[in-house]
């Protein structure tokens, strides 16, 4: 029975059953994927008789110096702050960043990526919305623009992902609050919008049973990047209904904490360390507002210069030429001590 021709990359990443991102990697860098794909890539290869056109996969790629920037959303200080250290590390590797906001919204991150590709980019920096993207989208833009994931995290997708540790993050601001007074609850949107909130939850209750205290979870209502009224609301409802069992509250975020700060004030509940104060909080960020609160909030500081410079030079290493295997990088919290806590 005679073998089946396949005309394109993605007919034969149908027949030999591995993605389509994934053969692309390949026949970019053999060493770029994990030595059993490689191993079933080319006993497909083998089977098929197949080999890529080459020159249609680079015919309509001329290097530029164009990088493109993409958040969800700009006006979140922490995405605003990490967008603005990545372009001046862009501007002083002789590239021409050019950054974009999805909005909080999958459909404005595609246009995004679509628009990028017009200006044929020598590279991207993403930070996706996560369970929010349209991953197949994604795959593909991966595929055709060497791109680097920054903040969050899907499916090992691009070149490499660069980002804070959050596990770490909570674990060490949560032992924090556990030495230094009653154990905290863990405040938090119910449907939270950024997935990095997903990986604080579980670290906060790994960490209470490891420390051997009983963890309690505050969930409340909100949907959307509206994170300071979200907190506000949500303490409202939680001091009226009587849901913080003690007198310390460890915030997913510095937005919610900020919002909690401000409903504490409303309610008449006194914020901080010192005698007669009636709650500590603390958030996680280093949001760069939080040191203004009244009072100050204790938080836990992402290493935004380290974030920012490790994933641009992976980035540029990737444009130069050198070819990697898909790695992640976190990089740990560094706890900020304020009144608030």
């Amino acid at each position: 029975m005679a073998v089946k021709t396949i005309r394109n990359m993605e007919e034969f990443a149908s027949v030999s059953g591995i993605s389509r991102p994934t053969v692309s990697k390949y026949f970019h860098d053999p060493d770029s994927v994990r030595a059993t794909t490689r191993a079933r890539i080319e006993a497909a290869i083998e089977k098929y008789d197949y080999r890529p056109n080459l020159y249609a996969m680079n015919q309509n790629r001329k290097l530029t110096k164009n990088v493109g920037i993409v958040v969800p959303l700009l006006t979140d200080p922490y995405f605003a702050e990490i967008a603005r250290k990545l372009e001046q590390h862009c501007i002083e590797a002789g590239y021409h960043p050019t950054l974009f906001s999805a909005h909080g919204d999958p459909v404005h991150e595609i246009e995004a990526l679509n628009t990028l590709r017009s200006i044929k980019p020598a590279g991207v920096l993403l930070a996706p919305l996560g369970r929010a993207s349209d991953r197949s989208a994604l795959e593909r833009f991966c595929a055709e623009v060497p791109t680097l994931l920054f903040d969050s995290n899907v499916d090992e997708m691009g070149l490499a992902f660069v980002g804070s540790d959050n596990m770490q993050f909570t674990a060490h601001i949560t032992d924090y609050l556990c030495r230094t007074g009653e154990p905290p609850c863990f405040f938090e949107m119910k449907r939270p919008t950024n997935p990095n909130a997903h990986r604080r939850r579980q670290s906060y209750l790994d960490a209470m049973a490891r420390f051997g205290h009983t963890p309690h979870v505050i969930s409340v209502e909100g949907d959307g990047w509206d994170f300071e009224e979200i907190g506000r609301l949500g303490g409202h409802t939680a001091f009226a209904e009587g849901l913080f069992p003690g007198n310390t509250i460890l915030c997913s975020n510095d937005r919610l904490a900020i919002g909690l700060l401000t409903a504490c004030y409303e309610n008449g509940v006194s914020v901080g360390r010192g005698e007669g104060c009636q709650v500590r909080v603390a958030g996680q960020d280093n949001h760069p507002h939080s040191r203004y609160t009244c009072p100050p909030l204790t938080t836990i500081s992402h290493d935004y210069d380290a974030v920012s410079k490790h994933a641009a030079d992976a980035l540029f290493a990737a444009i130069d030429g050198q070819a990697a295997p898909w790695s992640s990088t976190r990089l740990e919290g560094r706890l900020i001590l304020r009144d608030s806590a």
